[in-house]
């Protein structure tokens, strides 16, 4: 006996589901982060760690969410728009603190900025065509500011004149990154645009 098929179709991911809940726990953790950065007060101590454990757990759940949704087909509509939204909620108050904190240019922090919610609003409006799928360039710009954002959360950074160094190299690193990587993306989405209406 064959099957219908409407008992073919694999049932719908529900929105609710342990992939998405950390997307969101990653959003509300923002605010806290905030929080304990001002809090803070730039005396780089007790509550300087508590912004950075904040942080290091925030971006295990992007891996964990992301590993989750993946191996348990748990792909949907609300995580493939959050799920970036909170990535970039969360790197950028960091950089936007430090910025106001006087840790950072400015001119480094709106770079970025521009760059990382430009290419998303690229995303959702090449969505029709297409999905661009993260190139390793991209991969390695996520990694790098991690590594950078961590480096200026560390209250050793402003202790030390060489780990300073150290941070600001490694944070001018992660701006060339983030900027050729995102003309990589304009690149790409023009191209699969073009391909999609010809």
């Amino acid at each position: 006996m064959t099957e219908s098929p409407a008992e073919q179709q694999p049932a719908p991911v529900p929105t609710l589901n342990i992939a998405n809940v950390l997307t969101v726990l990653r959003i509300i953790m923002v605010p806290f982060f905030i929080w304990a950065l001002v809090a803070d007060e730039k005396d780089y101590s007790v509550m300087r760690w508590v912004a950075v454990a904040i942080f290091a757990v925030a971006m295990y759940t992007d891996k964990l969410d992301g590993d989750l949704a993946r191996s348990r087909g748990l792909i949907t509509n609300f995580g493939k728009i959050a799920d970036p939204i909170a990535d970039k909620l969360l790197t950028g108050s960091a950089l936007v603190m430090f910025s106001i904190l006087a840790e950072l240019p400015w001119w480094i922090t709106i770079v970025i900025l521009v760059r990382e919610w430009g290419i998303t609003l690229v995303r959702f409006v090449v969505i029709r065509y297409g999905v661009m799928a993260a190139s390793r360039g991209g991969k390695l710009k996520t990694v790098l500011q991690a590594v950078a954002i961590v480096l200026y959360l560390l209250p050793w950074t402003f202790t030390f004149d060489w780990l300073h160094a150290v941070a600001f190299g490694v944070m001018l690193l992660t701006l060339a990154v983030t900027v050729v990587t995102g003309v990589d993306y304009l690149v790409k989405a023009w191209q699969l645009r073009a391909a999609a209406t010809k």
